[in-house]
């Protein structure tokens, strides 16, 4: 993948990390410093952390599956792009109920919620010869940035609603995987 590519990837898989961000953001009126922070480092270190683990583990069984890779890669895709829409189409008010007191296990599972997609998308950096540390660095970072964008910006975009930036972030998974099956097919 190009950089490019990486940045609109980790711009998709941040979409979950503004939206948990935002709503804490809405609700949290004490320490604001200080929580944004927590919650930026819990899902940059989450959406740093998977994607190289789901890289890792997919590098074992990679030998066995080298002729479809490009498949898997755009099955991976087209699956989080269809979850994402319809988890935006099927929830009531787009986010899970909210913790006003952020304890270490909120964060920690703050962090894993919102980076299972990016353990997911490990697997498919795999699959486009990406460098694993560079892209999972830049994931994390966009990740964090967005996490401080989110909550400190909720005010402004408390108007649009969380089900379009859901649907757009599914839609450019999608997007991403047909491009690999493309690229793999014909060029």
């Amino acid at each position: 993948m190009t950089f490019a590519e990486v940045i609109i990837l980790a711009l998709a898989l941040a979409v979950d990390a503004f939206i948990v961000s935002f709503s804490y953001g809405l609700v949290v009126s004490k320490n604001r410093c200080k929580t944004s922070l927590k919650i930026a480092l819990s899902v940059g270190l989450g959406q740093f952390l998977l994607p190289i683990l789901g890289w890792f583990g997919t590098e074992n069984i990679y030998r066995y599956i080298e002729q479809i890779d490009h498949w898997i890669a755009f099955l991976v895709f087209l699956a989080l792009g269809i979850k994402i829409i319809q988890d935006a189409l099927s929830s009531e008010n787009g986010h899970d109920k909210l913790y006003r007191e952020l304890k270490l296990k909120h964060l920690i599972l703050i962090g894993l919620a919102t980076s299972i997609d990016a353990f997911v998308s490990g697997t498919m950096l795999f699959f486009t010869d990406t460098a694993i540390y560079d892209s999972s660095a830049i994931i994390g970072i966009v990740a964090f940035l967005s996490s401080i964008i989110g909550f400190n910006l909720c005010y402004i975009f408390k108007n649009i609603p969380f089900r379009l930036l859901e649907i757009t972030a599914g839609i450019i998974l999608i997007l991403l995987g047909c491009k690999i099956l493309i690229e793999h097919l014909w060029f």
